[in-house]
């Protein structure tokens, strides 16, 4: 079997509020941003997010790109760049280093393929995609939370759902509330889905101990999303919830 899906992109004058996009069906997609971005970390990230939600298959992944950047940079030029120390063939350091190393490290020992499709020329997968990068990134300019989609529920289904775990330090006593399931297109803030999570956790704050909380993809992407937009670490955006 193999999963096809398409990866896009999206940045409001960039740089500028930048969104991104997967999507397979409509039973099956996710999009996020940030306040400040280009266009092609956008597309870079849809593909990033795409491999990580996918990660619990051994299905061959096929992604569907308009950008050449992302496909060239992925399948032809990386592993120069590798070679060189992440240095263009100028010298100058390669831009968007992490992103690119976070593909490559979520690339490892699976079988993906690329393939390039001309944008806004009608192909419906490439078309879903766009329509929802540019949607979160409309989102961030109008300081809104986006909509964040299912995620990838076909792992769900075949019985290995993709779940993100952050270790967190707290000052709050174990038992952890279970993971809330993935949001509905209509998702609440993110501060109101912390709340949930941590409800109940009131150890005095003289005795902190860790705790380990099991959250979703979904709910991992979007609490990065809301740490890189306030420039702190995953770890203090849980804090700061609290």
């Amino acid at each position: 079997m193999t999963i096809t899906a398409a990866a896009d992109g999206s940045a409001l004058g960039n740089p500028g509020p930048n969104g991104w996009a997967w999507y397979i069906d409509d039973d099956n997609w996710a999009a996020g941003g940030s306040p400040h971005g280009t266009n092609n970390q956008g597309e870079l990230q849809a593909v990033l997010e795409l491999l990580k939600a996918t990660a619990g298959t051994d299905e061959k992944l096929h992604i569907w790109c308009d950008s050449r950047y992302v496909i060239d940079s992925v399948t032809k030029w990386m592993p120069g760049w590798k070679r060189k120390g992440w240095r263009k063939s100028d010298g100058g350091p390669v831009l968007n280093r992490d992103l690119l190393e976070g593909i490559d490290e979520a690339m490892r020992g699976r079988d993906v393929q690329f393939s390039w499709v001309k944008g806004h020329a009608g192909d419906d997968l490439n078309e879903a995609a766009d329509e929802r990068a540019n949607a979160a990134a409309t989102a961030y300019k109008n300081k809104q939370e986006p909509r964040r989609g299912p995620g990838f529920t076909r792992a769900s289904e075949a019985g290995a759902a993709v779940a993100a775990s952050a270790p967190i330090a707290a000052s709050a006593a174990p038992p952890a509330a279970p993971a809330a399931p993935a949001a509905p297109a209509a998702a609440e803030p993110l501060w109101a889905e912390a709340s949930d999570l941590l409800d109940g956790l009131d150890a005095p704050v003289d005795d902190p101990i860790e705790v380990r909380l099991a959250l979703s993809g979904d709910e991992h992407a979007r609490l990065r999303d809301r740490a890189e937009a306030q420039g702190v670490s995953l770890e203090e955006a849980l804090r700061r919830l609290i």
